[in-house]
């Protein structure tokens, strides 16, 4: 039996290719001479550098970079083929970079991000792929485009202060200081979700609340990404407010595609493409993919079905592990999933269950290794 292994990571307890080492290690006990194939996969948010780079043997740039809170801190991004950088905006300006009593939209900015898109284009790479995944920011991207050289100003001339709460000053865009390097940039957004830039489905309202906006705060950062959806028509004659993934990351979606001429596109779609990932399907009998949860929102570009869909044109069976179950998990099952099975296996509380991660991920390939040997019983 050849089996391919292709999940997600359990974000705050195990990474992607722990996941698929701790499967494998519970398989093997029931049957000892299974091969495995095991990449690490990622859908443009935390963990897409790692991924590309150790799945085509890339390299890694280091960079001292602001943060969220305007402190410096170590990021670092990916070079894969020889010439593309790949970025994840996590590393410079992400939720994990800022501690929950001090999450704050209103002032968190993505500087540090912008930082990292000029060190990569001062080093040559034109091309740039960039996650925008787990952003502690609510500040459209004008801290990444002030590091690229862009001014925002306010009625009296003066350059606004960092974060989403300072977006309602905002008057007027200055792209004179732009920096030159980005003429002839090719930049592309991993992106994994579609909300617009505002309104009820929109950055602030959606994604707000998980980084520290309480309801008065949501509304006053909606109110100001409105504002500036609309500095950017009056400046930079563009209308990006309801391009699909303009929310993303606290509106960074609709920051790059106004400052860096970017593209958004699926980034699950590009991570299986770059790991020659249906090439890889042709000889293999299962493919285990999962995450740390699958709900409903799963279908929005999450890796479980990613990687389901390109399993299926091949009509490979496909089960899904993963830590948890949530509400519309069932319409995986018409997306090519054939089995989700939950790690937990009793009453758990989550941390114990985060602390228990590999020995309930081994468990549970041992449990699948059991289900198709009963399987075989049966036929």
């Amino acid at each position: 039996m050849k089996i391919l292994i292709a999940s997600d990571s359990f974000k705050g307890s195990a990474g992607t290719l722990t996941v698929a080492e701790n499967i494998e290690k519970g398989f093997l006990k029931i049957y000892p001479d299974t091969e495995f194939i095991k990449l690490p996969m990622a859908d443009g948010g935390e963990g897409t550098v790692e991924t590309l780079v150790e799945g085509t043997g890339g390299s890694y740039v280091y960079e001292r970079v602001t943060g969220p809170l305007g402190e410096s801190v170590k990021a670092r991004y990916g070079i894969i083929q020889e010439e593309i950088a790949v970025l994840e905006m996590a590393e410079a300006s992400g939720l994990v970079l800022v501690k929950e009593g001090e999450r704050n939209p209103l002032i968190t900015t993505t500087f540090g991000t912008g930082e990292l898109i000029l060190s990569a284009l001062k080093k040559g790479y034109k091309k740039i792929y960039i996650g925008i995944g787990g952003s502690a920011t609510n500040d459209g991207g004008v801290g990444m485009a002030k590091a690229l050289g862009y001014g925002f100003l306010d009625a009296k001339g003066n350059e606004i202060p960092d974060g989403g709460g300072s977006l309602g000053m905002l008057e007027r865009i200055d792209a004179s200081g732009q920096s030159p390097l980005l003429q002839d940039a090719h930049i592309i957004v991993m992106c994994d979700v579609d909300n617009p830039l505002y309104g009820e489905d929109g950055a602030a309202y959606v994604y707000g609340p998980q980084k520290g906006a309480d309801n008065e705060m949501v509304q006053l950062l909606d109110k100001n990404l409105m504002n500036y959806s609309e500095a950017i028509k009056r400046n930079m004659k563009m209308d990006i407010a309801n391009i699909p993934g303009s929310g993303a990351a606290g509106g960074l979606g609709a920051g790059l595609m106004a400052f860096c001429g970017a593209e958004l596109k699926p980034g699950i779609e590009m991570v299986l493409d770059m790991l020659q990932f249906d090439n890889h399907l042709k000889n293999v009998d299962l493919v285990v993919t999962g995450e740390g949860r699958i709900d409903g929102q799963s279908v929005k570009g999450k890796v479980p079905v990613g990687v389901a869909r390109r399993a299926k044109k091949q009509m490979k069976p496909v089960v899904a592990v993963t830590g948890g179950v949530g509400e519309g998990a069932d319409v995986l099952y018409s997306l090519g999933v054939d089995l989700i099975l939950p790690i937990v296996d009793r009453p758990l509380d989550l941390h114990e269950a985060m602390q228990n991660s590999e020995i309930l991920i081994q468990d549970t390939g041992e449990r699948l290794a059991r289900i198709i040997k009963l399987g075989e019983r049966l036929n």
